[in-house]
């Protein structure tokens, strides 16, 4: 394709992804799901160009920006209280799922040699961030199951790639050195968290020294490609030092960035990530045509490759499963999955099977394998096979799943419910007495009256709420409908104004933007 078609297809993709996910929100699927399947349905229709993904280019341009934006919005405290499981997960399981399915593999092709085996299972056994991401936003999972899962996605970089590039070394070469997996392992892990850490600080302290929301934004963005390419450069992690950095962003984003910009920024890394993720979705399906090309078809694909790629789907799903069966009764991983507020440890554990989606990371490792790598087109169709079945499947049944199982923690969700109570009375209470520092005038007058008034309101409803949330809740609900109505009909005005030619055009932008602030607190408070 030239540059003109090549535009002009990624414009007809873009249309499909929108297409798309309004299918998945009226069908209630996942969307994830929907977009493969539909770059699945395009890459077999005749006439569409096969894609031809360049690896390095997909871990470039996308990935970065989809790793920082999860590890910007990870909750660190939870992150912080199972690291145990985290890493019990990132290395244990990864370790686990590829050896099994390395002996697997050489069971069913026993002509390939074992290294070829253990490159698949490598390629496999890492949940993807970006896919877990994708899903877990949509269910309202405890607390430790969506730390534990999102942490693991985030940093089972590691282990993975280690693992890849010695099997890899050792199917082209012959051999293979157990010291040097290991040092290589430990300089991947801690080099990436070094890097990705220092040029967080350095970003930082540019940041601080920035005004406008826009060049802001742009550093954060800049910051995920920087820090990436700095790590992979030095033959460390570079999705580790990534998510190093978000992480040190989004710890100090509260006092480093101003209200305006971090509205701004969840606007834009939200239009972001979706366009990224959907078009990373898309062109997974899409992508596995030429594999099937060169097997004969996809009817003699199918009938090759079979068994084989049902038993490596197979191996895996169930290598998570032991694992967790095995980690979750021993050690630090346990303690972070014994059963709270009415959920068993062996429900979780069946969620947290479930809920290793693969995605980018497991197709780029997969197009990663030179041209000459023995028995390549298997790697790629189990890999393809592999991402189809856990995001299309278990992504799809997830959430019924959950509902089955009744994995909702009514425990911690009251804790989180009286936690907001108090600290809604806190803060208005500190309101009204910083007010109230400052009304009063020498002669004992209120300079503040009307304000003064507005936040001792504030702090008595506070106080009331805390003691009897369903009465109040029921009061707040039609409290801020009369607001958001008042704002409507403020909005309706400026409108009408405005095409009368009343106020000129930066003023009703203005007028607006202060509209739209207050419907946001609005809908948030309601």
């Amino acid at each position: 394709m030239n540059s003109e078609t090549t535009y002009e297809f990624l414009v007809l993709l873009l249309m499909a992804t929108v297409l798309l996910e309004l299918v998945a929100r009226r069908l209630r699927l996942p969307p994830a799901a929907a977009l493969i399947v539909g770059g699945l349905t395009l890459a077999l229709i005749p006439g569409v160009p096969a894609i031809d993904i360049d690896p390095g280019l997909i871990m470039l341009v996308f990935l970065p920006p989809l790793l920082m934006r999860s590890a910007y919005y990870t909750v660190w405290g939870d992150f912080k209280r199972y690291v145990g499981g985290i890493v019990s997960l990132a290395l244990g399981a990864v370790a686990f799922t590829t050896l099994a399915v390395g002996v697997v593999f050489h069971l069913l092709l026993p002509g390939l040699p074992w290294s070829v085996g253990f490159a698949l299972g490598a390629i496999v056994s890492p949940p993807d961030a970006v896919a877990a991401g994708a899903i877990l936003e949509r269910l309202h999972l405890p607390s430790r199951i969506t730390a534990l899962l999102e942490g693991e996605s985030l940093v089972n970089d590691a282990s993975g790639l280690v693992l890849l590039r010695f099997s890899v070394a050792a199917t082209l070469t012959g051999a293979f050195s157990l010291t040097h997996a290991l040092t290589s392992l430990v300089w991947v892990t801690l080099g990436g968290i070094a890097v990705g850490l220092s040029i967080g600080w350095v970003g930082l302290t540019v940041i601080r020294r920035l005004r406008d929301s826009e060049l802001i934004i742009t550093s954060t963005l800049l910051l995920a490609a920087l820090s990436y390419i700095a790590a992979e450069k030095l033959e460390s992690s570079g999705v580790l030092s990534t998510v190093s950095t978000g992480l040190l962003l989004g710890w100090h984003q509260h006092e480093t960035f101003n209200a305006q910009t971090r509205v701004r920024a969840q606007a834009f890394w939200k239009s972001l990530v979706f366009l990224f993720e959907s078009l990373l979705f898309i062109m997974i399906g899409l992508s596995l045509r030429g594999v099937l090309d060169r097997l004969g078809g996809v009817q003699q694909g199918m009938l090759t490759l079979a068994l084989p790629v049902l038993a490596v789907i197979a191996t895996v799903i169930v290598a998570r499963f032991a694992w967790l069966l095995l980690a979750g009764s021993t050690g630090r991983f346990a303690r972070g999955m014994r059963p709270t507020g009415g959920v068993s440890s062996l429900s979780a554990t069946v969620i947290m099977s479930w809920a290793g989606m693969r995605g980018v990371v497991t197709l780029t490792g997969a197009l990663s394998l030179p041209t000459d790598f023995p028995g390549r087109d298997v790697i790629l169709v189990s890999a393809f096979a592999v991402i189809i079945v856990t995001v299309l499947i278990q992504g799809t049944t997830l959430g019924p799943l959950i509902s089955l199982l009744g994995v909702v923690n009514l425990e911690e969700r009251h804790s989180v419910q009286e936690n907001e109570a108090l600290a809604w009375k806190r803060v208005a209470n500190v309101q009204y007495e910083a007010i109230k520092a400052l009304s009063h005038n020498a002669d004992g007058t209120e300079r503040h009256p009307r304000l003064l008034e507005q936040y001792f309101h504030r702090a008595q409803v506070a106080e009331h709420y805390e003691k009897d949330r369903e009465i109040h809740h029921l009061i707040k609900l039609e409290h801020f409908d009369t607001v958001l109505a008042a704002i409507a009909a403020g909005r309706a005005e400026i409108l009408k104004m405005h095409k009368a030619g009343e106020i000129h055009d930066e003023v009703l932008r203005q007028l607006e933007r202060e509209l739209d602030l207050q419907e946001m607190a609005a809908e948030n408070r309601r």
